[in-house]
Order: C-alpha cells, then structure tokens, then sequence
C-alpha cells in the first residue's frame, strides 16, 4: 500500500531500524556514569551528537537533543524570549507556521506578551520586506518555518536571517520538513527539528542555539543537555534519529539525486491533477517549495469523504479539510493563503516512492473524486455555464431581487454545492444569499467565486451564522 504521508511521518529508515537494534544492546546504560556500560553510552551520544550537528550544519556543543521537535520548538521560543525580556516582549511570526509555534504565541500572549503575525501570499510565502517591518521597536524573537508542512513552499529564510541580524533579533527557524533535504542556509539564531520526519524514531527533536544568542532555559533543570532538556534521554531512538540523517546525506552526496526525482514525480502530479480532474486548484508555489510534497484541492468534494475512498483504493494521503479535522476549521495554512479548501489533499511522497505507484494514484484519484461528488449530488453541468443562459441585465438598478439559500447546520461542501446549482437561475448582475454556520463557508464560498470569475460581494451579519453575498458576473 502506497504510503504519501511523509510530512506527518517518514518511514522508519533501515538505518534507523539497525541503529536502534544495535543501541538498545549497547546503549541502554546512563551516559553521564563514568564506569563502563555508561562509558560506552557517552560514546554513541557524543558520537550521534556529531553526526547530527555535521548534518544540521551547526557545532556539536549549540545542539540539544529533545523528547520531540514540538518540545524543541516550545524549549527555543521561551528560552529566547526568557532571556530578551528587557529588550521587549513581542514575537513576531508568520500566519503559516505549524501549531507548535502558534500555541506558544498563545501562552506568551495570555503571560501579557504581544504577538505580531505576518500574512502571507496565495503561494503561502511571507514577503521579506514584510518580516523586516515588523523587526522594530520591542520584537524579541521571530519565528519563521524554511517550509510549510502542509503546501511544501519555501520561506525566504536567509534573507530573513540577514535583516535579523541586522537588527538585532533573532531568528528561531522551524526546519522539520526542510532538515531531510540539507542543513538550512542563513544566518539564523535558533533552529528546531524532528526525527520522525526524516525516518528516525519518533520522540526525538533537536534544538539548536548558535553561540551568541541570549538563551535563558526555562523550567526545574538538571545537568543534562547542558540543563535545556531535563530527564534522562532516549538514547537508542536519538542514535537511530542521528543515523538516519546521516544515511540520507551520506546518500544525497554519493548517489542519484533522490529529492530532484521526487521533485520530478511531484511535478507530474501538479500538471496531471488539473488534467484529469475537474475543478482542482493546485496550491502552495510552484518552484520554491519542498521536492516530495504537493497539495491540491478539489471543488464540491468532502475531504474526508476522498481521504477515504483513496483509503480503499490503497493510498494514505492527507488532508487540511475543514471536514478531516477535530475543529471542525479549514486548515489555518490554507485559510492564511486564502485558497480553496475543500477536498483538499496533501501528497508528500517518501524516500524511494516509485514512480509506477504515483501513475496508479494518478489512475484512482479521478474516479474517487466523481464518486464522492456524486454522493453530494454535484451537478454534471452547472447552471451557470450552460448555453441558455439568463442575458445580461444593464445597469445596477435593473437587476432582480436575489435569490437565498438556506445552507444552516449543512457543512462544507453542500453550502457551495448548493450555491453552485442556484447561480445560473438568477440574471447576470443577481445575487445569492448563502446562509451558513459553517466556519470554511468563509473561506470556501470566496475561493468558489474567483474559480468561477463571480463577484465576492462580501458577508453579512445573520441571525445566526452569516450570509455570504455572491454576484452573477457570468
């Protein structure tokens, strides 16, 4: 069964597997005893801690092996902005970055912090120019990811990293999906990753401090890694973490070029998905992004519904979907970008995927899409595209009253569906009302006027949800 998840989770690596086999005989002891088992285990720390560093592109003394890259992101955040409390108290970054960093910015704002979030494109990429207006005055830290977990864009870190030290802030950079594919370039202060998605164990993270930054641990600390990680590690999972990575760029350097023939998979899914399936968008950009990952979503489709139905045809994918998630909210990656996101899909292909299970993928995914749109009774032809079509009114005053549509208590996509099926009775210059508690109407019904060159004419307070207002344009 085609496995294209790997930016949830990678494979374990077979390195990895061996590593870790090979630790747990030879690594179980307490490295920090001076008799020989804990001597032996100080050994494969030291030596995983090398390897890691060498791999990272920082010294072996600025890394800080974590129990996951979410405690190394939460342990970086708060150990900077710690030890930068005189200078100010503000965190800037940036509307995409994973939850991780999204729930810190809640804590040290309900601590009396202020946070500064800086929008993106509809590709999700911040402006430069935009992170350096927000460097003034009290920023203590910004936060910035080298590539989006969900669209696979890039960010424009070392240009980022320069403004930063430029004026005197640090970096803290989230590299967990970027870490597989080579050290992150720039000038940055701080840097976190996982293990997992490189094909280590999970509950293994690193976390990086250049010499230099101001960093104030926080919490009861101990004598281990260097007090920035209290408890006794998992030393044959971090030894496995630190194999793999070496394996991969041992692999990188000496064979075929695995992230340019993923690139070129990927590529083949973002010219063909458009081809074969009607009403897709592609989002995330189309050039800086991640080599394995692509994210596409699909007009009138439930993701949950397609999530599954690509389930059965052999193929794990995910999803940003309102529908697929415990929030019952889009993603806030694609609602930041402003793209369309219902039946989304995310494909993130791991190491050694083959390209005929990527042509099988290509083959099933059509007939998944038109099953799940048929079960919401999408219509073969939408109103509003066909021949007969209502002429065009002249003037503002001539056109008619609108018409309404009661979506409430219905989730995403029937509130569009529905819109759809309506649009083409109403004359052009007509509008529809679409009555909606469903929070990814707000992002969807917009996303559905800019794919159909309608008019988003904007939302109304209702008595209960809203009521989004579309003009017929075509």
């Amino acid at each position: 069964m085609p496995y294209f998840d790997a930016a949830s989770t990678a494979p374990l690596h077979p390195v990895a597997r061996e590593a870790l086999l090979a630790a747990l005989d030879e690594g179980w002891a307490d490295p920090a005893r001076l008799y020989r088992e804990g001597r032996r285990a100080r050994l494969l720390l030291d030596a995983a801690r090398e390897a890691a560093a060498d791999a990272v592109g920082c010294r072996p003394d600025e890394l800080t092996f974590t129990p996951s890259g979410t405690h190394a992101v939460h342990s970086g955040i708060f150990g900077v902005l710690a030890a930068r409390r005189r200078v100010g108290r503000r965190l800037v970054h940036s509307a995409v970055e994973h939850s991780a960093v999204l729930h810190a910015a809640e804590v040290h704002a309900a601590a009396g912090g202020t946070v500064t979030e800086v929008p993106v494109d509809r590709t999700g990429r911040v402006a430069q120019a935009a992170v350096a207006g927000a460097l003034g005055g009290d920023a203590a830290l910004v936060c910035l990811q080298s590539a989006n977990h969900e669209v696979g864009t890039e960010q424009p870190v070392e240009e980022v990293a320069a403004d930063c030290r430029e004026a005197g802030v640090p970096l803290l950079v989230d590299a967990a999906q970027s870490v597989p594919w080579g050290p992150v370039p720039g000038a940055w202060s701080v840097l976190a990753a996982s293990a997992h998605k490189w094909g280590g164990p999970p509950g293994v993270g690193l976390l990086v401090v250049r010499k230099g930054t101001r960093f104030a641990p926080q919490g009861p600390l101990d004598e281990r890694e260097s007090g920035r990680s209290p408890g006794f590690g998992n030393l044959p999972a971090v030894v496995a973490s630190a194999a793999a990575l070496r394996a991969l760029r041992a692999a990188a350097e000496s064979g075929p070029d695995e992230a340019a023939r993923l690139r070129g998979l990927v590529d083949r899914i973002r010219t063909r998905v458009p081809e074969l399936v009607p009403d897709v968008e592609v989002v995330g950009d189309p050039a800086r992004r991640l080599p394995h990952l692509v994210t596409f979503s699909c007009l009138y489709v439930d993701g949950e519904a397609l999530l599954h139905e690509l389930d059965r045809a052999g193929f794990s994918v995910s999803s940003g979907s309102s529908c697929t998630s415990s929030t019952l909210a889009p993603s806030h990656v694609l609602r930041a970008m402003g793209v369309l996101s219902e039946g989304n899909v995310r494909v993130s292909l791991p190491y050694g995927t083959e390209a005929a299970d990527v042509e099988r993928f290509l083959t099933v995914l059509p007939e998944a899409v038109r099953s799940v749109r048929e079960r919401f009774g999408v219509p073969v032809e939408e109103p509003a595209r066909r021949a007969a079509a209502v002429p065009a009114e002249t003037g503002a005053e001539a056109a008619p009253p609108g018409v309404v549509v009661d979506a409430l208590g219905r989730r995403c996509p029937v509130p569009v569906i529905e819109l759809a099926k309506v649009i083409g009775r109403v004359p052009v210059g007509g509008t529809v009302t679409v009555l909606s508690d469903d929070a990814a109407a707000r992002q969807d019904i917009p996303a559905w006027c800019a794919m159909r060159e309608q008019e988003y004419v904007g939302e109304e307070p209702a008595e209960r949800g809203a009521a989004y207002v579309v003009r017929r344009r075509v």
